[in-house]
Formats: C-alpha cells, sequence, structure tokens
C-alpha cells in the first residue's frame, strides 16, 4: 500500500519536547478539525501553520452554509471556536511557522523541517495546507499588490470605503467577497471571463440586483495600471475586441485558487494541477503520511468536507497509531 521514500535513520536530534504522535501541517479547518479529534482522543498533538490559524476559511466576511449557525457566521469566529476547541482538549498549535520539508525515515517516525530551522518529529503527519489564490501575472499584478490590488476583501475591504472598485472573477469567491466590498465602496463592477457566471444563484441575486454593481462578462483583464496606486484596469471584450480602461481605485483578484504543495516535491503523488492523491481514508501512499481537506484532489473546497476529511483523517490515524504500538 505504502510508497516508502525514507532517508537515513540517525540519531535524533530534537528534543523530547519536539515529539509528538501527530502533527498536523496546516491550520485551515480540515487541520483544525483532526486536531480536535487527535487531541480528545488523547492522541498528542501539533498543528504548524504558517500564517495564522483559519486558513482561508478565515477570510471569508461571512458564512452561511455551515450547520448550527442559522444565521450565518463570520469565517474568523467560526474558526476561533474551531481553534479553542482544539487547544480545549490539549492540541499545540504554532503558528507562523512555515514547514519546508517532510523528511519520511522509517516506519512511526517523520520528520518535519521549517523554515526556521526547527525539526519536529512525530509517527505520523498529515498535509492539511489548503489552497491559494491563484494570480493572473497580469502587467502591473505584482507591482500593484498592497497599493490597491488585494486577494482578500475581507482583509482590505474596509480601506476601500467609500470608493470605486473592481473584482475580477464572478465565481463564488467572486461574489461572496463582492457582497462584503458592497457595504464598504461606492461601487464594486465585476468583470468575468466567461460569458455567465457560475456562482450559486444567491451570491448572483444579491449581487446583480444591488444597486451599486456592475457586470461585465465575456471580459479579458489585460492589465492593471497606476502610479504610487491602482488608477484603472485594462480590460477587452471578447466578443467584439474592443479593448476599454476602467478607472478603478482597488482591484480585488477571485480567480480560483492553487494547492499549496510545492514545498512537497516529488515526495507524494497529485494530479495534474498539484493537488494531493489519496484514498479514501486520507492516505497519499507515503507511509505515515495523509492529507486533507483542499489539498487534496477532487476535494470541493467547502468547510463542511474539509471537516469531514479531518475526522475521517483523525479515526483512521487513531487506529494506525495502536497498530504502532502492537
Amino acid at each position: 500500500m505504502f510508497d516508502f521514500k525514507l532517508s537515513t535513520d540517525v540519531s535524533k536530534g530534537s528534543s523530547g519536547s519536539s515529539r509528538y504522535d501527530l502533527i498536523i501541517v496546516g491550520g485551515g479547518p480540515s487541520g483544525l478539525a483532526a486536531a480536535i479529534y487527535a487531541a480528545r482522543d488523547g492522541i498528542k498533538t501539533l498543528v504548524i501553520e504558517k500564517s495564522a490559524a483559519g486558513g482561508l476559511a478565515a477570510t471569508t466576511d461571512h458564512i452561511e452554509n455551515y450547520p448550527g449557525f442559522p444565521e450565518g457566521i463570520a469565517g474568523s469566529d467560526l474558526m476561533d471556536l474551531f481553534q479553542k476547541q482544539a487547544v480545549r482538549f490539549g492540541a499545540e498549535i504554532l503558528e507562523f511557522e512555515e514547514v519546508t520539508r517532510i523528511e519520511p525515515v522509517r516506519k512511526g517516525l517523520l520528520r518535519v523541517h521549517t523554515a526556521s530551522d526547527e525539526v519536529f518529529e512525530a509517527k505520523l503527519v498529515m498535509l492539511a495546507t489548503g489552497s491559494k489564490p491563484k494570480k493572473l501575472n497580469l502587467p502591473g499584478e505584482d507591482e500593484f499588490y498592497g497599493r490597491g490590488l488585494s486577494y482578500c476583501a475581507t482583509c482590505d475591504g474596509p480601506l476601500f470605503r467609500g470608493k470605486d472598485v473592481v473584482v475580477i472573477g464572478a465565481g463564488n469567491s467572486g461574489l461572496q467577497e463582492g457582497v462584503n466590498l458592497l457595504s464598504y465602496a461606492r461601487s464594486v463592477t465585476f468583470i468575468e471571463f466567461l460569458p455567465y457566471s457560475i456562482a450559486e444563484k444567491i451570491l448572483q441575486e444579491r449581487t446583480m440586483n444591488h444597486p451599486n454593481s456592475t457586470f461585465y462578462f465575456n471580459h479579458q483583464v489585460l492589465e492593471i495600471k497606476g502610479d504610487k496606486m491602482v488608477t484603472a484596469v485594462v480590460m477587452k471584450d471578447r466578443a467584439t475586441g474592443e479593448v476599454k480602461e476602467l478607472p478603478t481605485e482597488g482591484v480585488f483578484i477571485y480567480v480560483g485558487y492553487s494547492p499549496d504543495t510545492k514545498f512537497l516535491g516529488d515526495l507524494v503523488e497529485m494530479n495534474q494541477w498539484g493537488y494531493i492523491k489519496t484514498d479514501t481514508q486520507m492516505w497519499t501512499g507515503v507511509e505515515g503520511l495523509m492529507a486533507i481537506g483542499d489539498v487534496r484532489a477532487n476535494n470541493l473546497a467547502q468547510v463542511t468536507v474539509a471537516v469531514s476529511d479531518g475526522t475521517k483523517a483523525a479515526l483512521a490515524a487513531r487506529e494506525y497509531l495502536a497498530k504502532l504500538e502492537e
């Protein structure tokens, strides 16, 4: 079942406090759900998150379809509850520490290396690194990042109160964050490459029926322009070929996501887009290494699905760790 890609088992250089039954790389919904189940089961668990715990879900302004919250809940509040519950059961959470390498040593021992040269050891590792917003690689995109261009309306929306902004992408993410922006901005213009939106109907209704929204479908953004700050986007009508410049004070890009898996190299099998292939119990095929949540191939990128992955993995981990002790 497993592919052993192992290094030489050298003498242990890390302290006892750096040894865990389970290390979860990534502190989003799947990672925190796994931590809750594992820690509650008495499994010594460490979650390592390269930014603040909560993942992309924490940057979502309002989550309406997570069961148990009929009025919806802010993503940051929901993830804070996840984190508190995991800590309550004894999970340790290490934030702002980036994992740079996973080193399988032998069955029951993997080493996790971080950017600060820390080395942690575990009997089992779960990859819950999630995904990150895709870039369009447009002229001006890198230049104006943080100077009027953002990938997070929940984070930066209040900075654009009373201003005219553009959202590139009219899928679920673009419209969800557009709803948030419409509560701050004077106007929000959505530019979509496709001739239509593939977003949920309720999001389409909320944004398209808003008096301060405008939609350009079947348009391609060619360039982000500005001086010290963003001043305009250049776009082309894909039907007529007409190129036009649209003045704006802010640009938010939502054109999909890419998995955070580059640091793994060829350690695990991935699909053509870089998402990790697993079996139904979340095993990657590398001994002692699992993958859960949005980083996993064929995942639906929903908080409920991520939580399900984390739950399944934690239960499989319990069985795996018990067998190691036999």
